[in-house]
């Protein structure tokens, strides 16, 4: 009795151990207001912690017996299945910005972090949650040397002059301002602009807003 009890113990401890990790590694995401935080990470890296004690310890009652063959990999197996269609429901594409991926990644591999504790690899499950906290914290595209260009649309409202538009692009243009697209439409006395732009590494969407917020011409802008 005393040996059941000292190994559901510690079955415990695995599962409470996985849900620390799951805990840190979603603080660090819900700190960003990300979709997916502590209740989430917490929840999957215990599931799986738990799938994973039950696949390689569930059915020893089983084994012995006369045509009976097991694969304990098969249950656990189904984790990575079943994180993917959670990792997927995080992703979203917002005008020609995908976000959310960070997130999906980070729930795939606490999960794995969970399997691993929960097979008694508590050691590297628990290193593997500190690097990659350390990767979240240190590598985020908050910092200006980690920011790479990406894709976002500029609305500009312009007063109806041709010329604005040839200033306006100038403009994009010295601000180190890839134009992928460009649509302009003529609404009564407006030119309603819009572009497609690649924002270079160091983009301060503040910093845009203030220079043309101080042109004349330009009535509105939403970037």
């Amino acid at each position: 009795m005393q040996a059941f009890l000292w190994q559901q113990g510690e079955f415990l401890l695995r599962i409470l151990l996985a849900g620390v990790c799951g805990a840190m590694i979603g603080y660090e995401r819900k700190s960003r207001n990300k979709e997916a935080g502590i209740r989430t990470h917490m929840i999957v890296a215990m599931g799986a912690a738990l799938i994973m004690i039950v696949s390689k310890y569930g059915f020893g009652d089983l084994l012995g017996k006369e045509g009976v063959a097991l694969d304990p990999s098969r249950i656990a197996a189904q984790i990575v299945t079943g994180v993917g269609f959670l990792g997927a429901g995080l992703i979203f594409m917002r005008k020609n910005t995908i976000s959310g991926l960070t997130t999906a990644a980070g729930i795939w591999a606490i999960s794995a972090i969970g399997m691993a504790i929960g097979s008694g690899l508590y050691l590297l499950g628990i290193l593997t949650a500190f690097v990659i906290l350390l990767i979240q914290i240190t590598l985020h595209s908050n910092h200006k040397w980690m920011r790479e260009t990406y894709k976002e649309d500029v609305c500009f409202v312009i007063e109806k002059d041709k010329k604005n538009i040839e200033d306006l692009q100038k403009r994009l243009q010295q601000l180190h301002m890839e134009i992928l697209n460009a649509k302009v439409v003529e609404k009564d006395d407006c030119y309603h602009v819009d572009f497609v732009v690649n924002y270079p590494k160091n983009y301060d969407a503040d910093v845009l807003m203030k220079l043309f917020q101080e042109i004349s011409y330009i009535k509105e802008l939403d970037v």
